[in-house]
């Protein structure tokens, strides 16, 4: 059973579609382990027990009876807890939606559904999305598995997703992405995340940080999981008219094992200038190990990248602001003091303010574009620190003290402005045995190289096969 709980996704769907593993007996694997791990890493608010061993033993029915089978069938996943689901309540971490239950489905959880999966239930997160670290006051901050004898942070805001793959108790999770909230948990809990392009996958039933920086995807083990759960859920959406109407390609057909003369642009100044030590060595040796794939490596320069704070701060903050303003006037007392002060902030970002953010934005995503026409993706640490424990403020990075939250998303919220798609894959450890992230960035819609250079570096090393302490 615990092996069970470790195979990939394909492999996953492979076993059940061959009869070779029961989706009853996987389903009740992780279960188990839900039950076991997670009263320490608190990854879950809410587990559906009955509902997923109910739709186990449908999805066993089907294979037993020769059906057509979806390509995540009987593959169970779990749900960052701002992913409507019809009856079930949907609290995005807070308590001011504590017993709130939608009455239909995200666009994407029915996408998931209807491609087979099943779902565990539903994944803690920072409240209302609005925090890198992964904190919630009200469910419970969830724990690291990489580390048992200290609470340190996952990353957030998708830190139950992060820390639930990382732990075995679930293959695939959806997290959502605006300044880093994929990519962040990836990095620090060792998993593979993916950021699609904006308009890539519906938003329709997810409930909002910042309307135009939010992103839905996939936070697997591998790059292919997450090929395989992106084809499920991606597409154009009439219920969300920010959604894009170009065909999906087969991601897993991108996955060719092949990177030879790929042109990868290696972030020096502002990224790897900026990134600790400790971080440092293990992404550098997964560029070495890049080039003796068959990529060519080049420098190249995104300054841009350096206004990044200041536009994602106006931008999100006012955006917040405007979807939060009936309950800061009504409830304001039963947000965390955190997500509170953070939102009464956007209060403050005049419309001049706004659109000097969005004017920024469109000159950063332009410089962005002309990078990317001289190469295939771009390669940076994920985030520059290696870990920071629950309450930590400050950390070290190359002998200055650094504030937490901005070190977490000064990489990956550039990405978000300008709505690139853009991956974390583990790279290696630091000497204290935390995991670190290589941050993969592509063109946009053009998920598939990002995949493909993913998928390659993790055919060659073992980082995305290695098992956190707390897992057992």
């Amino acid at each position: 059973m615990t092996d069970l709980v470790w195979k990939p996704i394909a492999e996953l769907a492979r076993l059940i579609a061959s009869k070779e593993v029961s989706p009853v007996e996987l389903v009740q694997a992780h279960l188990e382990r839900i039950t076991a791990l997670d009263g320490k890493l608190k990854s879950y608010i809410t587990v559906m027990d009955d509902a997923a061993l109910a739709a186990a033993k449908a999805a066993e029915a089907r294979v037993m009876a020769g059906e057509p089978l979806g390509r995540l069938h009987g593959v169970p996943v779990g749900l960052k807890d701002l992913y409507c689901t019809r009856g079930v309540r949907t609290t995005a971490g807070s308590r001011i939606l504590g017993d709130w239950v939608p009455a239909e489905d995200a666009t994407v959880t029915s996408r998931l559904v209807d491609a087979g999966a099943i779902v565990l239930g539903k994944l803690n997160m920072h409240e209302f999305a609005y925090g890198p670290e992964g904190l919630n006051q009200h469910y419970g901050t969830c724990w690291n598995p990489w580390d048992s004898a200290t609470h340190r942070i996952c990353g957030g805001s998708s830190s139950g997703s992060g820390a639930a793959v990382a732990a075995g108790l679930c293959p695939g999770a959806l997290g959502s992405d605006t300044g880093g909230s994929i990519r962040i948990p990836a990095a620090l809990c060792g998993i593979t995340g993916l950021k699609p392009t904006y308009g890539r996958v519906s938003r329709a039933g997810v409930l909002p940080l910042a309307w135009s920086a939010d992103h839905v995807g996939p936070m697997c083990r591998t790059a292919r999981d997450c090929a395989l759960m992106l084809g499920a859920m991606a597409g154009y959406d009439p219920k969300d008219p920010t959604t894009s109407v170009l065909p999906v390609p087969d991601y897993d057909a991108a996955l060719t094992g092949d990177i030879k003369g790929l042109r990868v642009g290696v972030l020096r100044a502002f990224f790897l200038e900026s990134t600790d030590p400790s971080v440092l060595r293990p992404v550098h040796t997964a560029l070495k190990a890049l080039e003796s794939l068959g990529a060519s490596l080049r420098d190249v320069a995104f300054d841009g990248a350096r206004h990044a704070a200041g536009a994602s701060t106006a931008i999100i903050a006012s955006e917040a602001y405007a979807y939060h303003e009936t309950w800061l006037k009504t409830r304001r007392q039963e947000y965390g003091e955190d997500v509170r002060l953070r939102l009464l902030a956007g209060a403050f970002v005049s419309a001049a303010d706004y659109l000097k953010g969005q004017r920024v934005r469109t000159l950063i995503r332009n410089e962005l574009e002309a990078v990317l026409a001289n190469v295939d993706v771009l390669v940076c640490a994920t985030v520059p620190i290696a870990h920071a424990g629950v309450g930590q403020r400050e950390v070290e990075i190359n002998g200055e003290r650094q504030p937490v939250r901005p070190s977490l998303i000064r990489f990956t919220r550039p990405f978000n402005l300008t709505g690139h798609p853009a991956a974390s894959v583990p790279c290696g450890f630091t000497a204290e045995g935390m995991p670190v992230g290589l941050q993969i960035v592509g063109r946009a819609f053009d998920e598939g190289t990002v995949l493909r250079v993913a998928d390659v570096y993790q055919r060659s090393t073992d980082w995305h096969t290695r098992r956190p302490p707390l897992a057992g």
